[in-house]
């Protein structure tokens, strides 16, 4: 990465619906409690979308709260990459609807990545050679989720993990020269992808042979995909923190995906954090896919779990298998 030009976090923001779904309201659905869900996942609830709202409504409302506290203007936002696990339309994209909603003039480049909970970070990876290239300058990143249309809601080992909301990040060059992205690593492993997964909807033509039906609510193993992280992301952390020359007790805060609580505590205890260091919302909003680490890092700046002018660990895994992990400077001002 000689040569590049460095990249300032600017701006964060993040947006969740307003309807809250308990785990005593998942009761009226099938055999579960409180109790058993809580100490399996660390959940306590999770928001949802109701009536027609989906993601793109929250990736708007995400979008416009970065875009707010990056201080750059809409008008000067050069590019915008979408992150989503399952998008309500294939096309157009989302980020060809931010592009609309927005306001963002000039037909600036907009396009969706599917990596699905590792989303934010694989957008984090794009958008920084774009930047460092000299491609493009000010780009919005939005990762946004609505996980709960796409299950099957008699499956209680599935549906009780997932939440819908969405996250924002706007990046532009940093002119001090001072680059926000300390070390940043993705990876996959298509082999496994079978741990999580979810089939499109569709019929061949009726003038050739019929496919067969397929199942088209998100199914996944989560035994094994518990089995997979544990096993793998720690050491994708301790990549970055040897990348960027330095040591877990280095880096102020742990920020990862929100998929499992157990899994965060594991990560935890690799890293030897104490619980004010490593920051975790799964309690009232369960996996929110793409946008968990962005909504993490947002509301733990807004509510002053995580101060500014300092050091994090971002990280992620999700369907493919993908995982990725970054160390980044938050400055003051980016919430």
């Amino acid at each position: 990465m000689t040569n590049m030009k460095p990249l300032r976090i600017a701006g964060v923001g993040y947006s969740l619906p307003e309807t809250v779904v308990t785990n005593d309201d998942l009761t009226k659905l099938y055999e579960t409690s409180d109790e058993w869900i809580y100490t399996r996942t660390g959940i306590k609830e999770r928001r949802l979308v109701s009536g027609d709202e989906n993601a793109i409504d929250l990736g708007e409302r995400a979008a416009r709260n970065a875009i707010a506290k990056s201080g750059i203007p809409a008008e000067e936002i050069d590019c915008i990459i979408a992150a989503s696990s399952a998008p309500p339309q294939l096309y157009p994209a989302i980020a060809c609807h931010m592009q609309s909603r927005l306001g963002i003039p000039n037909f600036v480049p907009a396009f969706d990545i599917t990596a699905a909970c590792s989303g934010t970070i694989y957008a984090l990876q794009i958008a920084r050679s774009f930047i460092g290239s000299g491609t493009y300058k000010n780009i919005l990143i939005v990762a946004t989720d609505n996980n709960s249309r796409l299950l099957d809601w008699t499956d209680r080992g599935s549906s009780i993990l997932f939440g819908d909301g969405a996250g924002a990040l706007v990046v532009t060059e940093a002119e001090d020269g001072v680059d926000d992205i300390l070390a940043l690593d993705i990876r996959a492993d298509g082999s496994i992808g079978e741990y999580i997964y979810m089939n499109m909807p569709g019929k061949t033509c009726p003038l050739v042979e019929p496919n067969t039906p397929q199942d088209c609510h998100i199914r996944m193993n989560g035994k094994e995909v518990y089995k997979f992280v544990v096993k793998v992301l720690p050491k994708y952390i301790d990549k970055c923190l040897e990348d960027a020359g330095m040591k877990a007790e280095d880096v102020d805060y742990l920020i990862p995906h929100q998929a499992n609580q157990r899994i965060i505590e594991a990560m935890q205890q690799r890293l030897g954090y104490a619980d004010e260091k490593v920051i975790s919302n799964i309690k009232y909003y369960g996996n929110t896919s793409a946008a968990s680490v962005p909504i993490a890092l947002a509301e733990g700046v807004e509510k002053g779990t995580v101060k500014l002018g300092t050091t994090a660990i971002l990280c992620g895994f999700g369907a493919g298998m993908t995982w990725g992990a970054a160390i980044v400077r938050l400055r003051e001002g980016i919430c």
